[in-house]
């Protein structure tokens, strides 16, 4: 876990989970309130992550180029803007489409039978 590696737990949970994984899940639902391709996920939390990153060496200074800790903070957001993402698609079908679609669950629609 890379808060370990960085020496604080309640620094990561801060600065990574609710600050990054609030924005990441926000982006995550305005691309999907957009019809974008969730492909463009990826190219949206890269440089929030670097900037995540940034928050942890300006005011904790902790290492700014960390491979390890860049990648896992990037799994991290874009899991938080997946499911942002998906919560939001599954919304959109189920109200722009009601005659078609149900809920099946709260990450999952299916076909009305």
């Amino acid at each position: 876990m890379p808060a370990i590696v960085e020496g604080s737990v309640a620094v990561f949970l801060l600065l990574t989970i609710v600050l990054g994984g609030g924005a990441a899940f926000l982006a995550g639902r305005t691309l999907a309130k957009e019809w974008r391709p969730i492909g463009l996920l990826l190219f949206y939390m890269l440089p929030l992550s670097a900037g995540v990153r940034f928050l942890h060496f300006a005011l904790y200074e902790h290492d700014l180029f960390s491979g390890f800790e860049f990648f896992s903070h990037t799994l991290i957001l874009m899991a938080f803007a997946l499911l942002g993402y998906r919560l939001k698609r599954v919304d959109q079908m189920i109200t722009q489409y009601p005659w078609l679609y149900e809920r099946s669950g709260p990450l999952t629609w299916r076909s009305k039978t």
